[in-house]
């Protein structure tokens, strides 16, 4: 059972098979939030609101694919997993190209019934990505916090000579090329 809470958006435009994927979740997440959206628009509405940790797709939509949602939530979150939950693709090369265009698994749903044992290794994988990330933001962060300390520490220093002026000024300009905002 996976402990670590899983926000999902579930892209389903059959009723019935949106009620036994969440089924299915529920027995391998403990708490997990879903939210499900029949079609790209609805999947537009939600996607930014709601901020999903996995998106679960369903590749033949009514007026779309699931590229094309995985289109738009790469745009907006190049980072975000999708994994793609449909009845039939029986083109092999087609399946190949969504996982090479950044899906992150390919479920087939023609045994519903064992679909959480395909799902619960890649939302395993999911929350370990959440949790690598996280600690790289915590890295980030604290050199945040350093950068800043050696700024106020600069800043306090006394520069009465001209050599320590200039000195100061060479460490300001090598910190400023460091912008820790391009690691994010």
């Amino acid at each position: 059972m996976i402990t670590t809470p899983l926000r999902i958006i579930l892209v389903e435009d059959e009723e019935t098979d949106a009620v036994l994927i969440k089924r299915q979740i529920a027995k391998i997440v403990e708490k997990p939030e879903i939210k499900v959206v029949k079609d790209l628009p609805g999947f537009e509405g939600i996607f930014t609101s709601f901020l999903p940790d996995v998106i679960i797709s369903d590749y033949n939509l009514p007026t779309s694919t699931g590229l094309d949602i995985m289109q738009l939530a790469k745009s907006i979150d190049e980072t975000i997993p999708l994994i793609f939950v449909t009845g039939a693709l029986d083109d092999d090369e087609l399946a190949a190209d969504t996982i090479l265009s950044g899906a992150s698994g390919f479920i087939l749903k023609k045994h519903m019934n064992k679909l959480h044992e395909k799902l619960e290794p890649l939302l395993r994988q999911v929350v370990y990505n959440m949790v690598q990330h996280e600690e790289l933001r915590e890295r980030i962060r604290k050199n945040k916090i350093a950068v800043h300390q050696i700024y106020s520490y600069l800043d306090s220093m006394k520069a009465d000579d001209r050599e320590q002026r200039e000195n100061i000024a060479k460490i300001r300009k090598n910190l400023d090329k460091f912008n820790v905002d391009d690691a994010e």
